[in-house]
């Protein structure tokens, strides 16, 4: 049985003692939060000013963005600091609230894609009736129930939490890991891990069974359709979806394979790397690098900004900047899969 003490801070030991590793681990986070943050901010805003992308789909994604930056936001920022000053110590009350917003966030993401892949089935399934049901005010309906159902599925475990003793002040990870967390109280916490995995499970079965649902019968439909062509558009409109949904639910079953207890923590802390900074930045170059209203938006934009520059071929810029940010980050990751298969799809953002 552990010595009890009152322990009133934490200390993140980070992702490496080596103070030269150190360095190139703030570059690559610093650079990679960056453009995430820039890259969901630019659909934000394109969205916002565009009247063609005013519809459910965009209003979705727009939302999806934002969770986004709130995401890599509850994570990233706090150990930048960290190795910025080389203080690693985070007080109690701190620990939980990045708990809250980073269970929050992720958990409101799982309830938005199976909104998102509802919207997809009607657009689909029921074009003619698609404004009339997926109209403003059930948008927002939807929205509002996501955010609400995170906050019901982090509060039971995370208020129960807040009485729990400790004994233990170490937490090796570069955020506050929950479960790193219980096993550093000094209290029962059986009843708490119980229903941490009620609430992971609900969630995930809930949502993944509305994804699924959805998607039989978008499939269904779209091979009764007459043309190829059609078919194809179908297809289309919903496979920057899948690819999130795959990611996403296919790093939260990854989470789920627990490996040796040897090299548990140091996978955890690598796939959790990769979650909280590579997949909030790909997301957004998923969802719009083949998209032709989105691309359209842009150039216009580029065009108020450079009205009296006749020198200046819009057309190449919009394509130079998706050729970039292909080469530069969808690529590695195409090329990385084939010989890693733990590469961005095996990001587990739940982290309970």
């Amino acid at each position: 049985m552990r010595n009890h003490s009152a322990i009133t801070m934490f200390i993140i030991m980070g992702l490496t003692n080596d103070p030269q590793l150190e360095i190139l681990v703030f570059i690559f986070l610093f650079i990679t939060y960056m453009i995430s943050v820039i890259g969901n901010l630019t659909i934000i805003s394109l969205i916002l000013v565009d009247s063609h992308l005013k519809t459910a789909m965009y209003l979705f994604l727009q939302n999806f963005s934002f969770l986004e930056i709130s995401f890599t936001t509850a994570c990233v920022p706090t150990y930048l600091y960290m190795i910025s000053s080389g203080d690693k110590t985070i007080t109690i009350k701190a620990c939980f609230s990045q708990i809250f917003f980073i269970v929050l966030f992720g958990a409101t993401e799982f309830f938005l894609l199976a909104v998102m892949s509802y919207d997809r089935y009607v657009a689909i399934c029921k074009p003619l009736h698609y404004v009339t049901i997926m109209n403003n005010r059930v948008c927002w309906n939807l929205i509002l129930s996501c955010w609400v159902s995170g906050l019901l599925i982090i509060f039971p475990p995370l208020g129960l939490s807040l009485h729990l003793e400790f004994c233990d002040s170490d937490i090796d990870h570069f955020f506050c890991d929950a479960s790193l967390i219980l096993k550093n109280s000094c209290s029962d916490t059986w009843f708490i891990e119980q229903l941490v995995i009620v609430c992971a499970v609900l969630t995930f079965i809930m949502t993944l069974v509305c994804i699924v649902l959805s998607y039989i019968y978008i499939i269904r439909t779209i091979l009764r359709l007459p043309s190829a062509q059609q078919k194809k558009k179908a297809f289309s409109t919903c496979s920057s979806h899948m690819i999130v949904v795959s990611v996403t639910y296919g790093s939260c079953i990854f989470m789920y394979i627990k490996p040796s207890a040897k090299d548990e923590v140091a996978i955890n802390k690598a796939v959790s790397l990769l979650t909280t900074s590579v997949a909030p930045l790909l997301n957004p170059f998923i969802y719009t690098l083949r998209n032709t209203q989105v691309r359209r938006s842009f150039h216009d934009i580029l065009k108020i900004m450079l009205p009296h520059n006749k020198h200046v071929d819009l057309n190449k810029i919009v394509i130079l900047v998706q050729l970039t940010l292909t080469l530069v980050f969808v690529a590695p990751v195409a090329t990385g899969e084939t010989e890693e298969r733990s590469s961005p799809f095996q990001v587990g953002r739940w982290q309970f």
